[in-house]
């Protein structure tokens, strides 16, 4: 269980952000286009996983700005955006935001992503969303980098993140 806060209240997640140097586990999540995605489908690429509860949050809506001008700018790197938004209102935040360079998965269908990368909350007035969090994965799905945000209003260390890839 990591603590993190929310508006300053500790808030608890179900568990532990994958470690450097381990594998990330795999996941299913839904596309835009309502069909599952796993790891496999993104085989032999670096990800980018920025996870966060909703893109209809400022700090959200700005993180996935900065990523997608990062993916614009290094078309080599897959940059995902996983958030418990309904794909639906993924797809009407990138159209507004023109942010075409992100893929926006959605944990609609169960939480098993957010229980198997610890990111789960559990007793916040968000619980059930995801704790913000920011992991960079090599080709083969080894963790190079992980951030659990201390503070879910605060938007990620992207610099950091960036260097890694």
């Amino acid at each position: 269980m990591a603590n993190v806060l929310f508006k300053g209240t500790p808030a608890h997640t179900t568990g532990d952000l994958p470690k450097v140097g381990s594998q990330a586990p795999d996941f299913k999540l839904t596309t835009g286009e309502l069909k599952e995605v796993s790891l496999a489908d993104f085989k032999g690429k670096k990800k980018l996983l920025s996870i966060a509860h909703s893109l209809d949050t400022g700090v959200c809506a700005s993180a996935t700005r900065r990523f997608n001008d990062f993916a614009k700018a290094h078309p080599e790197v897959v940059v995902l955006i996983v958030t418990a938004d309904l794909p639906f209102a993924q797809a009407r935040f990138c159209g507004a935001e023109g942010t075409k360079n992100v893929i926006t998965l959605s944990m609609m269908r169960d939480r098993h992503f957010a229980k198997d990368y610890g990111v789960l909350l559990t007793d916040t007035p968000i619980a059930g969303l995801c704790a913000r969090s920011t992991l960079v994965l090599d080709e083969n799905n080894k963790v190079l980098y992980a951030q659990l945000g201390p503070e879910l209003t605060v938007e990620p260390d992207y610099d950091k993140a960036f260097a890694v890839l």
